[in-house]
């Protein structure tokens, strides 16, 4: 989409939210917008004040329980949802029955770029908590007609029974938690690329299925080919991954998107991603700094797809960036780097101070007939690729945390000073 329908779509949006939405009218008025025409072109547009979750946090503070960032009266919403709470206190979020259409339609792209059709059968993975992330998976393949099998409240030995009951054909989770139910099938002695009719994984909540490394691990398991996509409770799902799996495209039929240098808020090729959401009139977010670090690919896609393309998806967040005596270390990385090693069961980290610098402890379940051989060669490769000393110990299986959500596996014992 060019940036003047762009920018149609948004002067459409802001007709009603500059009348009634009391967040969004007294920020807007208070850097000259007073009417939608007042944005015209790309330069008018970069005019806007960014909006951050601290402000929507205080905003839902000072205004309990929804915040003041609301375009209609309160019964015109049906859907609640709430941040995971990664990132600072979570936020409470509201859908009017068009805007959660929207969002279904936003999965819509997110299936289709991945071949999936109303023919499959779907395991949304997922407890179904008060969190967005697959809810909206869910209303997406409501929308293009799919089969959904049930499966809130299983245990993961009964979410893979049911795949393989049921012939399920695409599997939507986590990619920790997809690696965690291939896990208890080996326990359980079932060969999934032998026995599962998984042929198409979807991710979300974590940049591991834009990870090489982990990447791999999941489609070398599943026998399937994984996807990744990227969103967010306060955005929408903005992330889609298309065939030939080079990146994640934004989807700029349904978002305005900038990748922005954090230090200048200029116009970059690697930043923050800042995004504003064209079709959630009811509670939008306009140039929303997400604290996303990307990167634009220079190239365009071979599938054919205008949009833009993330290399490597999100890169980690820009503040969960680990420094460690001086270099900046996302959690991505060192998982790309760890899980290359088909041994490695599970890991975790930590980065704790010493009176004379930072250390980095680095934690391994290794099947390795002699897991210190493993650790060794863990820290070898973390020292070439990156310059970084790390102290890498191998540790009995079934030791270290599984998760079914999103994982954290690094803790900064630094900030517990």
């Amino acid at each position: 989409m060019d940036i003047q329908t762009q920018l149609h779509r948004l002067r459409r949006m802001l007709a009603p939210v500059l009348e009634t939405n009391a967040f969004y009218k007294q920020k807007l008025t208070e850097a000259g917008i007073t009417h939608p025409n007042d944005i015209q072109t790309l330069e008018d547009y970069r005019k806007l004040p960014f909006t951050t979750k601290e402000e929507l946090s205080a905003d839902q503070v000072a205004h309990p329980p929804y915040g003041t960032n609301l375009t209609f009266p309160l019964e015109r919403y049906t859907c609640l949802h709430r941040t995971s709470g990664t990132t600072g206190a979570p936020l409470r979020w509201l859908d009017t029955a068009e805007s959660w259409g929207w969002w279904g339609k936003c999965w819509g792209e997110i299936y289709r770029a991945a071949g999936v059709t109303s023919a499959d059968r779907l395991m949304i993975a997922f407890s179904f908590g008060p969190f967005i992330g697959f809810w909206s998976a869910y209303h997406g393949a409501q929308q293009l007609g799919a089969l959904i099998i049930p499966n809130g409240g299983m245990t993961s030995d009964q979410r893979i029974r049911a795949i393989l009951s049921n012939d399920a054909t695409v599997l939507i989770a986590t990619p920790t938690y997809t690696l965690r139910l291939a896990e208890v099938a080996e326990q359980a002695g079932i060969d999934l690329r032998e026995e599962a009719s998984i042929q198409v994984t979807i991710h979300a909540g974590e940049p591991g299925a834009s990870l090489p490394a982990t990447k791999q691990r999941i489609e070398s398991r599943w026998g399937a080919r994984a996807y990744d996509h990227a969103g967010a409770t306060e955005v929408g799902a903005w992330g889609v991954m298309c065939k030939p799996q080079a990146g994640v495209h934004l989807n700029e039929n349904e978002f305005i998107c900038e990748v922005l240098d954090p230090e200048t808020d200029n116009p970059a090729e690697e930043g923050e991603l800042v995004i504003t959401n064209l079709g959630r009139v009811g509670m939008p977010v306009i140039r929303y700094r997400t604290g996303d670090h990307v990167k634009l690919k220079s190239a365009p896609c071979e599938c054919g797809w205008e949009s833009r393309v993330l290399e490597g998806g999100v890169i980690g967040r820009l503040d969960n960036a680990l420094i460690i005596r001086g270099l900046n270390v996302y959690p991505a990385t060192l998982e790309n780097i760890i899980l290359r090693f088909p041994n490695v069961q599970e890991f975790a980290g930590r980065v704790y101070g010493t009176e004379t610098f930072d250390e980095l402890e680095i934690q391994i379940e290794s099947t390795n007939a002699n897991p210190a051989d493993t650790a060794t060669a863990v820290a070898a490769a973390i020292r070439d690729e990156l310059g970084l000393r790390a102290t890498v110990k191998a540790v009995p299986l079934g030791t270290l945390p599984r998760y079914e959500l999103k994982s954290n596996r690094f803790t900064d014992e630094r900030s517990q000073l």
